[in-house]
């Protein structure tokens, strides 16, 4: 479970140390204390996408730190040790977001990209956000959530890695069916353009050799031309450099007479004279044995004309031509045994066929088996919910049973009926708003106790409901956390008495920039914020009273065995 959240610099938020326990805990506040900065926190340290406007005003960066007690996340902990990062029953999750926007992470003081940290998030945490009632209406959605309900993943997996070979096998085999239609001609054609190809010797094939042996000839004048004056240069003219070189070491040694020391760059010279002239000598035989070549000349410009015609006609590099030989013969191959390859493709996608329609049928057995089990639940909770006459169906009904499609063949909806005599509708036809909200949370907590998932955060979602429906809201919601951690925001007051921890969230105006802080209130703190919840801006000793009762009647007194959490300063 969560047991620690801290805040630096994000927001509205300058500082937060946020210690966390067991159970039921609130969050409520005023609107806008900033209740919705802790979930943006949280959301960001799990994994969400940052931005800069994150980062409070004259803060360099902000930075949230997580901390998990692993005792009752097994799955998350396995996680972290296949990855190397465990480090033993405490998880430590650091996410930090600079004032241009990008972000780091880390786990267990290692970084680690966006996708590994929100692979592990999974694991931990679960955010049931304000407006899950809208994301309900999508049918995937509703799959979703009848396959985790009915605990078909692992077939779900089978059904669709079946679809993706049966797909890919397909799908080859309607290319290669329709590429046979012409096959004689396309056959032609590449036989053509192989011939063209292989005149070229490809296999011995260098196109840059070609260039360079064409521009040497080119420019075999200027070679040869040029060559000649750096002979001379170096060696054959009065003021060659050999003689200039041969000169300077004549007086070297003369000075060297009285200068002992000068021998040594006497010898130096000496060495470059060498040089000097080895390099005229390697020159000169190298000129003598350059002559003009104008058929090799007339070859080398067929060739490169050739090439350069193929290139363009391929559209590719004249360095990729081999590589498109080689493409030519393998399809041209493929042509040439393409009936045996049908018949391969053929049996292949009519086994995988078969595979998954075997799978499907299993699929939709065990939604159906689900699906049964799903609506009884939902429509006994929904009856709580002030919703009497309500019944919850889960429909799964076959799509086109010949097709092999993702996420197998079935079609799933979730319809309600609301009133007695009215005929079941789809969750997008349901008039009321609060109706829709009261069914979206009985789904959520149905679907929640067979989680494995250690902590749950509620984000407003019991928006549109009120009255004795809240406090059964509040109920449902303190009974999912006999297991669990869950985290609440809420504006309701019969929602929050239900809770075993009551944080309240506030915005503090003292200084030049508005921050926010959370403490956790006492009994009597919890009872001043229920009667204002309850009475708004007037409190009055009966709404006291009132908040009172409805905390003593909650069963979250003193007398809870629930560990209490410290206060945030």
């Amino acid at each position: 479970m969560l047991v620690n959240l801290n805040i630096i610099d994000l927001a509205v938020v300058k500082s937060l140390d946020l210690d966390l326990a067991k159970g039921m805990s609130v969050l409520t506040g005023e609107t806008g204390a900033g209740k919705s900065i802790l979930l943006t926190a949280l959301g960001l340290a799990l994994g969400d996408r940052a931005d800069a406007g994150y980062v409070r005003p004259n803060s360099k960066r902000a930075e949230i730190n997580l901390e998990f007690d692993l005792a009752d996340a097994q799955e998350a902990w396995h996680w972290l040790k296949e990855h190397d990062l465990d480090d033993g029953q405490i998880c430590m999750i650091r996410r930090i977001v600079n004032q241009d926007g990008r972000s780091k992470a880390y786990i267990n003081n290692r970084p680690v990209n966006l996708q590994s940290l929100q692979e592990l998030s999974e694991k931990l945490v679960e955010i049931h956000g304000q407006h899950a009632h809208l994301t309900l209406l999508n049918a995937d959605e509703q799959r979703r959530v009848l396959d985790t309900f009915a605990k078909n993943q692992d077939l779900l997996d089978n059904v669709n890695d079946c679809y993706r070979q049966w797909h890919k096998a397909n799908k080859a085999l309607e290319a290669l069916i329709k590429a046979s239609t012409d096959q004689a001609a396309r056959e032609e054609l590449l036989n053509y353009q192989i011939e063209e190809l292989q005149q070229l010797d490809l296999n011995h094939f260098s196109y840059a050799a070609l260039s360079d042996e064409h521009s040497k000839l080119a420019n075999l004048g200027q070679i040869l031309t040029g060559g000649q004056m750096l002979v001379d240069r170096l060696y054959e003219d009065p003021q060659s450099v050999n003689t200039v070189i041969s000169h300077s070491i004549s007086e070297l040694t003369q000075l060297a007479r009285f200068a002992p020391e000068l021998n040594e760059i006497a010898e130096l010279l000496t060495e470059a004279q060498i040089q000097t002239e080895e390099a005229a000598q390697q020159l000169r035989k190298y000129l003598e044995t350059q002559e003009a070549d104008p058929l090799r000349m007339e070859t080398l410009e067929n060739q490169l004309g050739i090439i350069h015609t193929l290139s363009r006609k391929h559209h590719i590099t004249p360095d990729e031509l081999p590589d498109q030989l080689t493409k030519l013969e393998q399809e041209l191959d493929g042509l040439t045994h393409s009936s045996e390859r049908i018949t391969e493709l053929q049996d292949s996608t009519l086994k995988l066929f078969g595979q998954y329609h075997q799978l499907a049928a299993e699929l939709s057995e065990q939604r159906r088996n689900g699906g049964a089990t799903l609506q009884q639940q939902i429509s006994s909770m929904i009856k709580e919910l002030g919703m009497p006459q309500g019944e919850f169906l889960v429909v799964v009904s076959d799509l086109d049973a010949n097709v092999p499609k993702l996420n197998g063949k079935d079609a799933i909806n979730f319809l309600v009926s609301a009133n007695p005599g009215l005929p079941p509708k789809p969750l997008a036809k349901v008039a009321s708003g609060g109706e829709l909200s009261r069914i979206s949370l009985a789904i959520q907590v149905t679907t929640s106790n067979d989680k494995s998932t250690p902590t749950m955060i509620f984000d407003e979602v019991d928006s549109g409901i009120g009255g004795g429906i809240a406090e059964i809201v509040g109920q449902k919601l303190r009974r999912l956390s006999d297991n669990r951690q869950v985290l609440c925001v809420t504006h309701l007051p019969q929602v929050a008495a239900q809770a075993h921890h009551h944080l309240y969230v506030e915005k503090n105006h003292k200084t030049d920039i508005t921050s926010s802080n959370v403490r956790l209130l006492t009994n009597e703190q919890r009872v001043a914020e229920t009667a204002r919840m309850l009475g708004g801006v007037n409190i009055t000793a009966n709404t006291l009273a009132h908040a009172r009762e409805m905390l003593l009647h909650s069963d979250c007194a003193q007398s809870d065995n629930i560990t209490t959490g410290n206060p945030s300063q």
